[in-house]
């Protein structure tokens, strides 16, 4: 992020509020933030009056809008409804290797680590103190929550989500729209749609 970069936050909920510290942060400039929530309007977030709703109309041209949402679907449902310009937002404290790529609207809180030679699509969160190893692969809408350990050569796939302090171990697959549970252990592969937990992480149930 450039200094004095100037964001749209769309969400005003806890991970907004995280995500606006992130942003303060690394020197950047929170503009408007913005919600579809009609009671949370004329709130303030972090001295940020609340606006909304969360519109084209509403997002500058000059701005970078971020997602503040953490569900990962409604992170999708919004891309799908907004044609803004998007930013990418990386704590200080965090530590990407500059081989890594990392999409737009994705955003890296603090004390994150990500390794060489990772990809990260767009709209990809990697919460407070994640580790993600060399070579992995986070596709769009992923979200890696807080604590969690991806080892090297791990792929999860789009809109699929690892629980807190959850991890992968190397060359591990976790599926499409996915969700491994807190704590949960992944060794092999987590089809597309399920739901897992436990060490080591197994399948109780499917979204599809």
């Amino acid at each position: 992020m450039t200094a004095q970069a100037r964001f749209v936050v769309a969400g005003a909920g806890g991970h907004a509020k995280v995500l606006i510290a992130t942003i303060e942060a690394a020197g950047g400039d929170v503009v408007r933030v913005l919600d579809d929530d009609p009671a949370r309007c004329g709130e303030f977030v972090l001295g940020h009056r609340v606006e909304g709703p969360i519109s084209d109309d509403l997002i500058p041209a000059w701005a970078h809008l971020v997602l503040g949402v953490g569900s990962n679907r409604a992170r999708k449902d919004l891309d799908r409804r907004l044609h803004a310009t998007y930013g990418v937002v990386v704590h200080p404290s965090a530590v990407v290797h500059p081989s890594v790529t990392l999409g737009a609207g994705s955003v890296v809180f603090a004390g994150a680590i990500i390794q060489p030679g990772t990809e990260i699509g767009r709209h990809v969160i990697v919460n407070t103190a994640a580790s993600v190893d060399h070579d992995c692969c986070l596709g769009d809408f992923v979200h890696v929550a807080p604590g969690v350990c991806l080892a090297g050569h791990v792929r999860i796939e789009e809109g699929a989500f690892m629980g807190m302090g959850s991890c992968a171990i190397p060359d591990a697959r976790v599926g499409a729209w996915a969700t491994v549970g807190a704590g949960g252990v992944v060794l092999t592969k987590i089809p597309a749609g399920a739901t897992a937990v436990g060490v080591p992480a197994r399948v109780v149930g499917s979204q599809r």
